[in-house]
């Protein structure tokens, strides 16, 4: 009899149409398999998670209902059926719109049950009066009053009235100083639409000042399509922009270590990326200065430490080397800013002996680069910020003896070109390029191994264009002097262009 009654309360067997189907009892799904997996289709469900999860089925059933109909009916006018208690306000909803809402839905749902000895009843209820062919004869549902916890202090009143807002206009606008706010309520409300619309705000608004709080609502939310966007806007402004601003000191060590990694940076030169960096941490240092310092200050500053060790040594900068090892010290030609960095007392002599041995090496091998391979973690950058009033834009270049001119050309509206050509020292017009103490190579031809690459921002999107991997002599003697041209089209400005090469052994 015991084992009857097990049986009885573990399957029950139904008359359901034409058909005998089995059934589960009421706990904790009411439904046949058959009809489930057909409700699971339809509304894109896994049915594995329904079985587990039956209340998920319900919820989002009753919101694919309540949104379809949505679109065929005005913004509720009458009087409101559900007071929203929250952030010490009350907020007056209406059913069909808090639907949009997965968190709303399932408070709702949960008043719904405590408030009645039939839950099931009412739920039935409650979808005949928001079916189609009804609308004209709804009969009232009882006002229902629902409360939601929020401890995000990024939601405060006017963020989560914007919120709310959304859920009866699709056109709300969502003001770049409350936008992380409504993202944070959308977060917690579960409305999808409202959070997409959030991120796409934010990553049309990335500038010095909001880069910071957007990376970190990124992160905090797992919105890796907008941590995406921040360090792609960085890579092309960490230099140029906010190399020159009191900004800098807002990047996090993370996302400036990501970036700096990236072999999509976009620096003039390296030694002016290794003086943004150096800007960098003398912001994080003195948090009183209001502008970026002089040369002259930061080195004072620098200078400052004792010189029985170099600031990377010692405990307060340990934490910064991964920094510095993703930068391409070896990369710095000239004498002048490497004799900076010595007097700086900044990096462990060892890296800095190491980069002077490099140098010595290219420089008795003909200016083979012997001890780089990969150009897109190693390669020597160059780069050109080219803007739209530009119609021609160059800068000329010395490594090792050998000069090149790199060149931007503008033809019309929307059609550039850039190229890096090799000129003779004899032909530069700048005298401080070639001196007594810098070295002038007579070699009639070089082997490079280099890649043009260029990005511009179109509609909040980055359009982005290259060569191939070049293997190319280039001799002092036209046309042999000139490399492939990179040709673009695009409406987008400033465009970044980067120039990276290595001089492989030849």
């Amino acid at each position: 009899m015991i084992m009857s009654n097990m049986h009885k309360a573990q399957l029950e067997r139904r008359i359901a149409g034409s058909t005998n189907r089995w059934r589960f009892p009421r706990q904790p799904f009411s439904g046949d398999l058959l009809s489930l997996s057909q409700k699971c289709k339809a509304l894109s469900v896994d049915f594995e998670e329904a079985l587990r999860n039956p209340d998920r089925l319900c919820i989002s059933q009753i919101q694919k209902l309540f949104c379809g109909n949505l679109k065929n009916e005005d913004i509720q006018s009458g009087e409101a059926d559900v007071i929203l208690e929250c952030l010490g306000f009350k907020w007056e909803l209406h059913q069909p719109q808090l639907f949009q809402s997965q968190t709303l839905a399932k408070l709702y749902l949960e008043a719904l049950a405590q408030g009645s000895t039939s839950p099931r009843r009412e739920l039935e209820k409650l979808l005949r009066a928001q079916s189609p062919k009804k609308t004209k004869e709804r009969s009232p549902v009882k006002k229902m009053i629902i409360s939601l916890k929020i401890n995000d202090p990024l939601v405060t009143k006017v963020p989560f009235a914007t919120a709310l807002k959304s859920l009866y206009m699709s056109e709300v606008e969502i003001h770049l100083d409350h936008v992380l706010g409504v993202l944070a309520s959308a977060h917690i409300l579960q409305f999808n639409g409202l959070f997409q619309r959030c991120v796409d705000v934010m990553m049309a608004g990335l500038t010095p000042i909001t880069i910071r709080k957007f990376y970190e609502a990124g992160s905090k939310y797992k919105e890796e399509q907008l941590t995406t966007a921040c360090e792609k806007w960085l890579e092309m402004n960490l230099v140029p922009l906010l190399g020159t601003q009191v900004y800098l000191r807002r990047i996090p060590q993370d996302l400036l270590h990501k970036v700096l990694k990236s072999p999509r940076l976009f620096t003039f030169s390296e030694f002016r990326l290794v003086k943004t960096i150096l800007f960098w941490v003398f912001l994080q240092l003195d948090h009183k200065i209001m502008a970026i310092p002089t040369q002259e200050t930061m080195l004072t500053f620098f200078k400052s430490f004792p010189k029985n060790r170099c600031f990377l040594d010692r405990d307060i900068g340990q934490r910064l080397r991964p920094l510095f090892l993703s930068l391409r010290l070896h990369n710095i030609t000239k004498g002048k800013d490497l004799e900076e960095l010595q007097d700086l007392n900044f990096f462990p002599e060892s890296w800095l002996n190491q980069v002077t041995a490099y140098h010595y090496h290219a420089l008795e091998n003909g200016g083979d680069m012997a001890h780089l391979k990969d150009l897109n973690t190693q390669a020597v950058r160059f780069g050109l910020l080219f803007n739209q009033e530009y119609t021609t834009y160059s800068k000329k270049i010395a490594v090792y003896g050998f000069f090149f001119e790199i060149k931007g050309l503008k033809h019309d509206t929307a059609s550039y070109s850039f190229y890096m050509q090799r000129i003779k020292h004899t032909d530069l017009e700048s005298p401080s390029m070639v001196s007594k103490h810098k070295p002038v190579s007579l070699r009639a031809v070089r082997l490079v191994k280099y890649e043009i690459r260029a990005r511009t921002l179109v509609d909040n999107k980055w359009q982005e264009f290259g060569t191939d991997e070049v293997l190319q002599k280039f001799d002092l003697a036209k046309p042999s002097c000139k490399s492939r041209t990179l040709k673009i089209q695009t409406v987008g400005s400033p465009i970044y262009a980067t120039f990276a090469f290595i001089f492989p052994p030849s």
